[in-house]
This record gives C-alpha cells, sequence and structure tokens, in this order.
C-alpha cells in the first residue's frame, strides 16, 4: 500500500501553525500538478478562433458536454453554477488521469490523491454546503420542506421525514466514499496483479508462463478499464452535484 502513504516534500516535515502539520506532502504536490494542467488546458482552449483548432474543440466541448449536464438537471437557472461543476469535473478528471500515467519507468511515481478520502470528502462537503447555502438563501426555512415529498399523507410525515432528512445528510459521505473506493480499489487490483507478474518471474520460466503473462495481459485492461472509470467517477460526481443542486434549486 506504499503507494497510497502520503509523505512530506522538501523538508517540510516539521512545519506547522498552532500545533497543526502545514507539510507540503506529495499529495499536495499532484494536487498542484492538476491545478497547473487544467489552467494550461483551459488556457490553451480559449483562443476563439473563428474556425477551432483540435485543442479550442476539446475546450468547448467540455463546456459544452457540462453546461448541457446542468440544463437537463437543473433547468436554465443552473448555468450560473457552471463555472463550479466544470471545474470540479474537470479537476477531478485530470486528478483520476494523472494518477495513471506510467512514469515508474522512470523512477518517479504518480499519485493518485482521489484515492484518499479526505479529499474526495473535502471535495464531496465543498457540494453539500453549497446546496445548504442556496436552498436556505433560497427558500429560507421553507427549505425543510425537501424532508416531506409532496402530496406525503400526514399519518406518514413523522416517519418519511427523519428518512428524508438521513438519507440528505449522508449524500456528502456517500458522494466522497464512492470515487475514493472506485480510485483506491483500481489501484490496489493494479499493484496485486504487479505483483504476479514480478514474483511469477522470478520464481522461473514456467511460473513466468502460466502466471505473468495472463496477468500481464490482464493488467493492460485493467488499466484501459481504469481510463475509463477515471471518465466515469469525475461524470457521477458532477451529475450528483447538479442533482443536488436541483433539489435546492426547485426542492420536490
Amino acid at each position: 500500500m506504499h503507494q497510497f502513504t502520503i509523505e512530506p516534500l522538501f523538508g517540510t516535515d516539521h512545519l506547522s501553525i498552532a500545533g497543526y502539520n502545514i507539510a507540503f506532502t506529495n499529495s499536495s504536490l499532484w494536487m498542484v500538478i492538476t491545478a497547473v494542467v487544467l489552467w494550461v488546458f483551459m488556457l490553451g482552449g480559449m483562443k476563439r478562433q473563428l474556425v477551432p483548432g483540435r485543442w479550442q474543440a476539446a475546450v468547448e466541448s467540455m463546456t459544452g458536454f457540462i453546461s448541457n449536464l446542468l440544463v437537463q438537471n437543473v433547468g436554465e437557472a443552473g448555468r450560473k453554477y457552471m463555472p463550479y461543476v466544470f471545474s470540479l469535473f474537470m479537476f477531478i478528471l485530470f486528478a483520476n488521469l494523472l494518477g495513471l500515467l506510467p512514469i515508474g519507468l522512470f523512477g518517479a511515481h504518480p499519485f493518485t490523491f482521489t484515492s484518499h478520502l479526505t479529499v474526495t470528502g473535502v471535495l464531496a462537503i465543498m457540494s453539500f454546503a453549497i446546496v445548504l447555502i442556496v436552498g436556505f438563501w433560497k427558500h429560507g426555512l421553507h427549505f425543510f420542506s425537501l424532508f416531506v415529498p409532496h402530496a406525503t399523507p400526514l399519518p406518514m410525515i413523522p416517519i418519511i421525514a427523519p428518512i428524508e432528512f438521513v438519507s440528505f445528510m449522508v449524500r456528502p459521505f456517500s458522494l466522497g466514499l464512492r470515487l475514493f473506493v472506485a480510485m483506491t480499489a483500481g489501484h490496489v487490483l493494479l499493484k496485486v496483479l504487479a505483483g504476479f507478474v514480478i514474483n511469477s518471474t522470478n520464481a522461473g520460466l514456467g511460473f513466468g508462463a502460466m502466471v505473468g503473462i495472463p496477468s500481464f495481459v490482464l493488467m493492460i485492461g485493467i488499466s484501459a478499464l481504469e481510463l475509463l472509470v477515471a471518465g466515469i467517477q469525475a461524470y457521477v460526481f458532477a451529475l450528483l452535484t447538479s442533482l443536488y443542486i436541483n433539489d435546492a434549486e426547485h426542492l420536490h
């Protein structure tokens, strides 16, 4: 599990403020790298040429994709959330993809910070906080009607309302947990298969042929699947965020 270990970098082990360690870690480094890559991606696609090049077309397709997602799930009111949801989607997507780079061949090792619940949890809490702020700002105390579905019989309200409330409060946990589990499981599986390849090869030609080669072929397939999962998980996070925002905007 060494690939998931958070380690201080550049001699910042003992940096602290008010007793809290603020070391610059490998997780922080890859967050910065992801943000820089995202910034470069957007900067290269903002040329606004009449006939867009491939880079500009890629950026416009991504912005259009998220814009359509918000309009379909929130309506026209969802357009104002475009900067946040787009940034969230692209940040998670790039983080997942950069964590799959095979730079271990050159002595380095990528760090998938979305495989840590502390990171995905914070992203989920940010989305949940927006839902609460928008809900109470727009509807006031009427926002609590979200926990009582329309046309619920009066005798059922004491039963339905607590269930809806618990379901609502679990949202940030499930949102962060889903991304964390998906990325962690994929990387663990690849690590296990890599161990099979290395150990079977060291055990001899026979083991290498029987275990190593099938494991290596499976690694290729799993790696392709992980690329798909990286995109799907970013999409699911953005989709659920838009659905939660819809609840805040329109209630039931």
